[in-house]
This record gives C-alpha cells, sequence and structure tokens, in this order.
C-alpha cells in the first residue's frame, strides 16, 4: 500500500482506486424513506461517512439505531427540506462537526393522491393544493438543500450533488400529473446547477441525476400489484414495455449512484441515468 490511502503501489506505479468512497463525508436527505435509508446502508458498507437528514425525530433514530449495526459513521440531524432556517443550522452543525460536505443526495419526494388523476377521474379533477404541494416537496425539497449545502461546498469549489428524477420526467406516465411535473423540473435544474457551478466554482463541483425507472415500493405497491402479488393493469403495461421484464430491485440503485460519488466519474456531470431495465429506449414496437 502506498502511503496514500487511495492508490495501490504496482512496481513503480501507482494504481488509483477511482471508487474509493472512504472519508467522503455524505448527506442524504430523506435518508430514512426507501431510497435514501437503501442507499445509506450501500454507502457505509463502502466506509463513507453518511448523514441522514429527516423531517421526524422517531423514524431518524429508529434508522440511526439500524444503521449502525454498520457502521458507527452514520449521523442525522432532524430538518425539513423546503424549510430554509431550518436547513440553514442544520448545515452549520455539520460543517462545524465535519469540517466538510463532499456529497449531497437529494432523495426527499413522494406523491399526493389529490395530484394524482384517479381511474375514474380526469385531469379537471386535479387537487391544485396537493399538486402544489407535491411541487413543493419533489423540487424544492431538492432545490433548497442544493443552494445550501451547494453554497457551502462552491467555499471549498469542491462537492457532488445527486438529485432523483424519474421515468415520469421524460415520459407522459399517466395518471402521475404533479408528480410527473415535478420531476421534469428536476431534469432541468439539474443540467442548470451543472452548468452553473462549473463555471463558477471550476470543475470540481458536480452535479447529475438518477432516473428509477419502476420499483414496487409502499407508496406504489396498491397501483402496480393486486393483494395476491398477481400485477394490475398498470403493472402489466409497465412489465410489457420494459425489455428485462421485470421491475427493479432497490439495490440495483448503488452502483450508479457510488459512480456519481466516486472520482470515476470527475468529468462527468449534467447528465440524467436511466436506471430502468431498457424502458426508456423501449418504443413499444
Amino acid at each position: 500500500m502506498c502511503a496514500h490511502t487511495k492508490s495501490f503501489c504496482v512496481g513503480n506505479f501507482e494504481k488509483m482506486n477511482l471508487f474509493d468512497l472512504k472519508e467522503k463525508v455524505m448527506l442524504i436527505t430523506g435518508g430514512c424513506g426507501v431510497l435514501g435509508n437503501g442507499i445509506a446502508r450501500y454507502l457505509l458498507q463502502n466506509e463513507a461517512t453518511v448523514i441522514l437528514l429527516h423531517y421526524k425525530e422517531k423514524p431518524l433514530q429508529e434508522s440511526l439505531a439500524d444503521l449502525k449495526k454498520i457502521s458507527g459513521n452514520v449521523d442525522g440531524f432532524v430538518c425539513n427540506v423546503v424549510e430554509e432556517k431550518t436547513m440553514e443550522l442544520v448545515c452549520d452543525k455539520i460543517i462545524q462537526k465535519y469540517g466538510k460536505i463532499d456529497v449531497l443526495i437529494n432523495a426527499a419526494g413522494g406523491n399526493k393522491p389529490g395530484a394524482t388523476v384517479g381511474p375514474d377521474q380526469s385531469v379537471f379533477d386535479v387537487d391544485i393544493e396537493q399538486f402544489k404541494q407535491v411541487i413543493d416537496l419533489n423540487l424544492f425539497g431538492s432545490i433548497i438543500p442544493t443552494l445550501i449545502f451547494g453554497k457551502a461546498m462552491a467555499l471549498t469549489k469542491s462537492g457532488t450533488i445527486i438529485n432523483v428524477s424519474s421515468m415520469a420526467a421524460d415520459r407522459a406516465i399517466t395518471r402521475v400529473m404533479g408528480y410527473s411535473t415535478s420531476k421534469a423540473a428536476i431534469d432541468n435544474f439539474t443540467k442548470w446547477m451543472s452548468v452553473e457551478l462549473a463555471q463558477k466554482y471550476g470543475d470540481g463541483m458536480r452535479v447529475n441525476a438518477i432516473a428509477p425507472g419502476f420499483f414496487i415500493g409502499n407508496q406504489n405497491r396498491a397501483l402496480l400489484t393486486n393483494k395476491d402479488g398477481s400485477y394490475t393493469d398498470r403493472g402489466n403495461t409497465i412489465i410489457q414495455n420494459t425489455p428485462m421484464k421485470r421491475f427493479g430491485e432497490a439495490d440495483e440503485l448503488n452502483g450508479a449512484i457510488h459512480y456519481l460519488c466516486s472520482e470515476a466519474s470527475k468529468f462527468v456531470t449534467g447528465i440524467v441515468i436511466p436506471i430502468d431495465g431498457g424502458f426508456s429506449a423501449y418504443s413499444g414496437v
């Protein structure tokens, strides 16, 4: 082993481990959700320091207790991603305690029934207030953390931000009007911020996104599967348009996350990576 931990000596040469995450300080909003928690678990297994951000104390403490079985390098703070002042206070605490922020993963998000067009409804039945709440959570719930933690990163001209988009951003996925609109905006925000930060603060600042395809979770289980485990009509339609002919597994997001967090992607910014079993590539014929 060479003097610095990220390289290995081979003869007179050094072989860099571009995927090393050790000693990186990584924040995950929505860290107690299925997506955020799964990513946190994987990053801890790869020796990163992980900080969960969640808006409720009890789920946060339960998640931390579980994750500490993997590694002691995990911490958490209660805050609301759409409240600037609480996010600013948490940012100050993290910098005071850890001295830096290497990665921000914006995994907070969700949907509401009123922002979804029901089977017997039309778009004119959408609840505008719930539509606004979905936009607030999915879009401003990524914008606000990005601006607050991104500012801290910009002071050192180094940091990686990863947003979570969706297949609903690029396609007209029926029914999920509010969710689709907010995720489409995430794609544009990702590209816009990648340009702004690189131009103003240099090549150490990167912003990218992942776009998960269809993964069965608590929020969409009833939409995709029946009580007996068979697929609903909507579930079958998705499978028919997914070349791999299955839904994704949560841990299948981890490879793309690892790549975007690491030095392996240090010349990559402004992209949205589909993780969808081929759904976005398939024309249906």
